[in-house]
């Protein structure tokens, strides 16, 4: 019989996975960020062969989305918003995190709590990215054409744009620093550290 369990992470608790991430993006110093981005891809693979309980894997493809929206040449990331993405996937790219990922199904555990906290530093640019892939769907299936086949078409420009411009907007309004400020982006440190914030993990 399916239960549901819940457990709240304090602000300790989150220090800690900071602490964590900041451990893992010195070790993936000198890595490229292809690299980092297949390695974020191997953790999802090896889950699934791993067989992880669901509430681990249901969380862990939302990687998909991540690693999707710096490879995806139709959204066509800015550098400086690839980058922040990146910076956020290279805690995966490290398989001796807070739990090994080869100490079993459960050694992925820490990596779904991390893909929620890494799912709210990105919310606008997954919303974004979720948004731009469903208008692309759409479009392309009225044009008759394979969505897949698609790389960076110009009817797809206007509707990117209006996308992106939005989440730099919003993630300005959220952090204060930023998008068109002399300062450049928000720092992937800033916005983990902004994003976490005590509350409650569900399980279920």
């Amino acid at each position: 019989m399916p239960i549901t369990l819940n457990f709240e992470l304090s602000d300790k608790d989150l220090e800690h996975f900071q602490a964590a991430a900041e451990r893992a993006r010195k070790a993936a110093e000198g890595k490229s960020n292809d690299d980092i981005v297949a390695a974020a891809a191997t953790v999802l693979e090896n889950a699934q062969k791993a067989e992880v309980p669901g509430f681990i894997l249901q969380r862990l493809t939302r990687l998909d989305d991540m690693i999707a929206m710096v490879r995806d040449a139709g959204w066509s990331l800015p550098e400086d918003d690839r980058k922040r993405v990146i910076d956020t996937l290279t805690y995966f790219a490290d398989p001796n995190d807070i739990i090994p990922d080869n100490a079993g199904p459960l050694g992925f555990f820490d990596d779904a709590v991390m893909v929620e906290l890494a799912a709210g530093a990105l919310a606008h640019e997954i919303e974004a990215y979720d948004e731009f892939c469903e208008f692309r769907e759409r479009e392309a299936k009225r044009r008759g054409v394979e969505p897949s086949t698609l790389g960076r078409e110009t009817w797809m420009d206007d509707r990117r744009q209006e996308l992106q411009t939005r989440m730099h907007e919003r993630r300005e309004r959220d952090f204060g620093v930023g998008y068109g400020r002399s300062s450049g982006y928000a720092s992937p440190r800033a916005s983990y550290v902004r994003s976490w914030r005590p509350g409650s993990f569900r399980i279920g």
